[in-house]
C-alpha cells in the first residue's frame, strides 16, 4: 500500500523565510535575532514552543498519542570569524567559527560586531594588490594567519584601531550574497542550515494549513551551535526515541549527492546512522516519489550525533538538501528543498519506526529489531561452519 499523499509544501514561502534569514547574521555565538525570527515565525504557525537558556527553541507538534516522542532539528548558526588581534597596521587578524578553509573567506565584505557599533570591511589576503606584489600574490599560503580585515574606517594604526572600539573576540559575519535565480537555484553564503531550517518551516506551515495531526508528537528543534559541534546535546525532550538531524548534502566528485535533490545520509565522520530510521525515510521517498539519494559524509558531523555522543539513546538519521562549495558561496537549487521539505511532511504525519521504542525492552528479546532475520543472517555466510560441527571437532580432539 501507498503512502498518504503529503501535504505540499508552500514554495513561495519557503523562498521567503529563506531570504529572511541569510538577512540575519548568526555566526555561532551571535545567533539571538535568527532565535526570534525562527520562534515568531512558529507562533504564527501556532506551534508551542519553548527556549533554552542559550536559545535553542523546542517546539512540539501534537500527535495523537504522546509517546514514542519524534524530532527533527535544524539549526541556525553559520560559520564566521571572530577578532584575534588589533593589528599595529590598524588591521584586523581573525580566527574561524566553525571548520572552514580562508581560501573562502578572502574577498567577502563583513561587518564587524563591536560593543558598541557595526563596522564594515574586507577580508583580504595579506598581499592583496598584484600591482604592488606581482606573481607573489599568488605563491602566498592559504591559512587564516595570511590574511586581515580591512575596516572601512580611519585605522592605520592599533590605536586608531582600539579608538573605534574594536576589541579581541568581536563577532565577524560575512555578507550572504543571496541570488535567487530563474532556473531554480539559489545561491548564498550560509544556506547551510538556513535553507534546511525554511524547509522544514514549510514542512510544519504545509501540515498545519492541511489540518492533519501526527500520529505521534514531534519536536522541532532549531538549534544555535551546530557548527561548533554540539548543537543538539543538551535539548532533547527525555522520551524522543527518533531524531532525524537537517542538514547540507555536499555536491562534489567523490560524491552522490545533487543539487535537485535530497539525500539520505547513511554515514559521516561520526559514525553510522540508525540502520532502520534511515531506511524508513528511504521508503517514504520513494513512496512519494521523490529524488533521492544515499550519500556518505566523510568530513562531516551533524546535531544527529551530537546527540548521541552526549548520551540520548536515540535512534539517529540526516537528510540533507544537495548542494555545491559547501561551506564557501554556496548553491542549491529549489527542487532539493521542496524534496527535502515534502520528505519532511512525510516523516512527521508517518508512524513510528518501533511503536516499542516507548519502553526499553526489559530482559526480553521479543520486542528488539530485526535487521535480516536471525536464521537468515547466520546462514547468509557460508564460510561460518555449523555450530554442531565445531562442537564435534573440539569432541573429537579431547
Amino acid at each position: 500500500m501507498s503512502a498518504a499523499k503529503s501535504p505540499e509544501p508552500d514554495l513561495q514561502y519557503l523562498q521567503k523565510v529563506l531570504l529572511e534569514m541569510l538577512a540575519i547574521p548568526s555566526p555561532t555565538g551571535f545567533t539571538d535575532t535568527i532565535v526570534r525570527y525562527v520562534a515568531e515565525r512558529l507562533e504564527e504557525l501556532g506551534i508551542p514552543f519553548e527556549l533554552t537558556r542559550r536559545g535553542t527553541i523546542r517546539a512540539t507538534l501534537k500527535g495523537k498519542q504522546t509517546s514514542p516522542d519524534r524530532a527533527v532539528s535544524a539549526h541556525l548558526d553559520t560559520i564566521g570569524a571572530s577578532v584575534r588581534a588589533l593589528q599595529d597596521n590598524g588591521r584586523l587578524a581573525l580566527a574561524p567559527i566553525g571548520c572552514w578553509s580562508s581560501r573562502f573567506a578572502e574577498g567577502s565584505r563583513v561587518s564587524v560586531f563591536t560593543d558598541t557599533g557595526v563596522i564594515r570591511g574586507s577580508v583580504l589576503p595579506l598581499m592583496a594588490s598584484g600591482h604592488a606584489f606581482n606573481t607573489a600574490v599568488d605563491e602566498m599560503p592559504i591559512s587564516w594567519d595570511h590574511v586581515e580585515l580591512r575596516l572601512d574606517a580611519y585605522s592605520n594604526s592599533r590605536a586608531e584601531c582600539e579608538k573605534l572600539g574594536v576589541n579581541i573576540g568581536d563577532i565577524v559575519a560575512f555578507d550572504p550574497l543571496p541570488e535567487f535565480t530563474e532556473s531554480g537555484h539559489i545561491s548564498a553564503r550560509h544556506l547551510d542550515d538556513k535553507a534546511g531550517v525554511a524547509a522544514l518551516l514549510a514542512a510544519l506551515k504545509a501540515i498545519v494549513d492541511s489540518g492533519a495531526q501526527p500520529l505521534i508528537d514531534c519536536h522541532p528543534l532549531f538549534t544555535i551551535t551546530e557548527e561548533t559541534g554540539t548543537g543538539a546535546s543538551g535539548v532533547l525532550p527525555w522520551d524522543v526515541s527518533e531524531f532525524v538531524g537537517i542538514d547540507i548534502a555536499p555536491v562534489a566528485p567523490g560524491q552522490h549527492s545533487s543539487e535537485q535533490a535530497v539525500s539520505v545520509a547513511m554515514q559521516d565522520s561520526g559514525g553510522r546512522y540508525d540502520y532502520h530510521l534511515s531506511r524508513h525515510l528511504l521508503q517514504l521517498g520513494a513512496e512519494h516519489q521523490l529524488p533521492l539519494r544515499r550519500d556518505l559524509f566523510r568530513y562531516y558531523f551533524s546535531d544527529a550525533h551530537s546527540a548521541l555522543a552526549a548520551g540520548h539513546d536515540v535512534r539517529t538519521a540526516l537528510l540533507a538538501f544537495g548542494c555545491d562549495a559547501t561551506h564557501g558561496y554556496e548553491r542549491t537549487h529549489i527542487d532539493s528543498l521542496s524534496a527535502l521539505s515534502r520528505l519532511l511532511g512525510a516523516y512527521i504525519l508517518s508512524p513510528p519506526v518501533f511503536a516499542s521504542d516507548a519502553e526499553p525492552a526489559q530482559g526480553s528479546l521479543e520486542r528488539f529489531s530485526h535487521q535480516l532475520e536471525h536464521d537468515a543472517q547466520m546462514e547468509s555466510d557460508t564460510r561460518v561452519p555449523a555450530v554442531d560441527s565445531l562442537i564435534g571437532q573440539r569432541t573429537e580432539g579431547v
